[in-house]
C-alpha cells in the first residue's frame, strides 16, 4: 500500500513517466485496496461485538425433553442444548446417566442475547417451568438426574441465582430444593435428543408431558406459540 502511493506521488510530481491511462489503474487499485481493509476491519468489529452478546446459562428442572422445547419459546434466545453435568463421570450416554450412577442431571444449556432477554428473567421462567420442591422427581419422572438445578458460570450468575430463588420461594407453599452449583463441565446429550418436542411432536410422551406444560406457559403469555431459536 506504501509502495503505490509512492508511486502515485512521484508520478504527480513527474519524476516518473507514465501515461494517464496506467496512472488511471493504479489509483483505482488503490482506492479499492483501501475499501477492501476498511470493510474488513469492520467485519471483524462487528463479528467481535456479536460475540461479546451472547451469554449462557445452564439449568436443569427434570427431562431436558421439557426444558428445552419451554426456552426454545422465549424471544433473545439463541439456541438450546440438551445434555448432561454436574456429576462426575466424563462423556456420560443417556444410558449411564439414566442407570442414576454418574452423578449427572439432564439440563438444558441455553444461549441467549442479554440485550434482548436477562438472566435473571430466564430464572423467572425456569421457576415456572417445573415443580423445583420435589427433591429428585419431576412428575413420574424419578431418580437424581432429574433434580433441579441450577449451574452458574461465574459468581454474577451465582448472586442472581440466589436472589431468585429467595424471591421465588413466596410462590410455592413448600422449600425449593434446588441445587445452585459451579458449572464443571457440560456434556451435549445425543444427536436424538436435541430439539425433541419439535421432531416427535405426536409422541406420547411429548403429547402427555410436554403439550399440557406447554399449553398452560403459553396462555400464562410466559413462552410463545413457537420456538424463537435462530431468529
Amino acid at each position: 500500500m506504501i509502495c503505490v502511493t509512492g508511486v502515485i506521488t512521484r508520478i504527480q510530481r513527474g519524476k516518473v513517466p507514465m501515461c494517464k491511462r496506467l496512472l488511471k489503474k493504479i489509483f483505482c487499485f488503490y482506492i479499492f485496496a483501501v475499501a477492501a481493509m476498511s470493510f474488513s476491519t469492520l467485519a471483524q468489529s462487528t463479528n467481535i461485538m456479536s460475540a461479546k452478546k451472547i451469554e449462557t446459562a445452564d439449568f436443569g428442572g427434570g427431562c431436558f425433553w421439557c426444558m428445552e422445547a419451554v426456552f426454545e419459546r422465549l424471544p433473545g434466545v439463541v439456541s438450546v442444548t440438551s445434555g448432561y453435568a454436574g456429576g462426575r463421570t466424563e462423556n456420560p450416554t443417556y444410558k449411564d446417566v439414566c442407570a442414576g450412577n454418574t452423578g449427572h442431571a439432564e439440563i438444558t444449556q441455553i444461549e441467549f442475547d442479554p440485550e434482548k432477554i436477562s438472566y435473571a428473567q430466564l430464572l423467572d421462567v425456569f421457576w415456572q417451568a417445573h415443580d423445583p420442591t420435589t427433591l429428585n422427581r419431576q412428575g413420574a419422572d424419578e431418580g437424581t438426574q432429574y433434580r433441579s438445578i441450577i449451574l452458574y458460570r461465574d459468581e454474577k450468575q451465582k448472586l442472581e441465582a440466589e436472589k431468585s430463588k429467595t424471591a421465588a420461594q413466596k410462590n410455592f407453599r413448600h422449600p425449593i430444593v434446588t441445587e445452585i452449583v459451579p458449572l464443571k463441565k457440560f456434556y451435549p446429550a445425543e444427536d436424538y435428543h436435541q430439539q425433541y418436542y419439535e421432531e416427535n411432536s405426536n409422541a406420547p410422551y411429548c403429547q402427555i408431558v410436554i403439550a399440557p406444560k406447554l399449553n398452560k406457559l403459553e396462555k400464562e403469555k410466559v413462552i410463545l406459540p413457537s420456538p424463537q431459536t435462530g431468529r
